[in-house]
């Protein structure tokens, strides 16, 4: 039996990602959108159009896809879980860990289930990095990086606004770098961080994603972070290092996951997203007793990760142990998030100090 889709919001994400992936699966009936905007039904013809999630009940769907600005998440998701409507919420899950308590909250009064993740670990060639993890012995450190050439997401608009967005490519792309390091390795809290953040191109108004059909951005050029670099340790003593930046010096977007055990070295270089500013190919290696070797990786067409979660996402809709996961999941994400962002107010607030000294 199909499970019975509503989709909460139709800006880029709920328009180009998720409504022609759902409608086209064999394992779910899109049967609601919801967005306030005049003419929002044109995206998806023939199905009913609702202003607001109050339409949407246990009984009309059995889950509720919600792609709504990042500030409204939790408080969509908490409305519908309360009401007993099983959720899967876009990244970011939340802003604070208040929020993701209130999302844990609303799960169990309504009995409902709060479904999240990033797509980038159902790539294949992530998939085949996980494959080679046990063969690296004991885990020591990862790093862990997606740098684009250009590609600030609605610039001026909603997403380069704190107030609104929760932060910037660390709030971004750096979830889904968590998200795929929490599939490679198993999640676990952090125990330390430090980071700083620079808005070099967001602060001029240059580096915007030419590729992405945003709504129309208004306003000025935004207050978050374009770059962003953490290093964390993790409470099983693996240490990451993580780099996320929207916009940068460099000609193509890459993607870069290094697996560093005591018995050998895996990496992977490709490119996550929808960007055009490509790697020709992903490539994965391995690296034991200084020699390294290419590990053959499948060739997949551009956002097959966002089928393949679908695949098993009604397995997991259907799986009682998952409740109260990825509230906890996204309260350890959220954290480690807003200790580097503490961390590089601290560095910005320290005076200059002359290389020479």
């Amino acid at each position: 039996m199909s499970v019975r889709t509503a989709v909460v919001g139709l800006g880029w994400a709920g328009r180009e990602l998720w409504l022609p992936r759902l409608a086209g699966h064999t394992g779910f009936d899109v049967v609601a959108v919801v967005d306030p905007a005049p003419g929002a039904g044109a995206a998806a013809p023939g199905v009913p159009v609702h202003p607001t999630v109050d339409a949407l009940t246990p009984d009309a769907v059995d889950l509720a896809v919600v792609a709504v600005p990042n500030h409204l998440h939790a408080e969509v998701a908490a409305d519908l879980l309360g009401r007993g409507v099983n959720v899967f919420l876009e990244k970011p899950v939340c802003l604070t860990t208040a929020e993701a308590d209130l999302l844990a909250a609303a799960e169990r009064v309504g009995g409902a289930t709060l479904l999240s993740g990033s797509a980038a670990p159902h790539r294949a060639d992530v998939t085949a990095l996980a494959r080679l993890v046990p063969e690296l012995g004991r885990i020591r450190h990862v790093e862990a990086g997606w740098v684009r050439s250009r590609g600030i997401p609605q610039a001026g608009g909603w997403f380069t606004r704190r107030s609104t967005a929760g932060g910037g490519v660390l709030v971004d792309l750096g979830w889904h770098l968590f998200d795929t390091l929490s599939a490679l390795l198993g999640p676990a809290p952090f125990t330390r961080a430090v980071g700083t953040t620079s808005n070099d191109f967001v602060a001029t108004g240059t580096g915007a994603a030419a590729w992405r059909d945003d709504d129309e951005a208004a306003g000025g050029p935004g207050d978050v972070e374009d770059t962003a670099r953490g290093f964390f340790v993790r409470a099983d003593g693996v240490s990451v290092s993580l780099h996320a930046c929207w916009a940068s010096h460099e000609a193509v977007d890459v993607t870069r996951f290094q697996v560093v055990g005591s018995a050998g070295t895996a990496e992977l270089r490709c490119t996550f997203g929808f960007s055009p500013n490509r790697l020709p190919r992903p490539e994965l290696t391995l690296t034991r007793a200084g020699t390294t070797t290419s590990v053959p990786v499948p060739e997949e067409p551009v956002g097959s990760e966002y089928g393949r979660q679908l695949d098993g996402l009604a397995a997991l809709l259907a799986d009682p142990d998952r409740r109260g996961r990825a509230a906890a999941e996204a309260r350890t994400t959220i954290g480690a998030i807003h200790d580097c962002y503490a961390s590089a107010r601290t560095a910005h607030q320290r005076p200059a100090v002359p290389a020479h000294h």
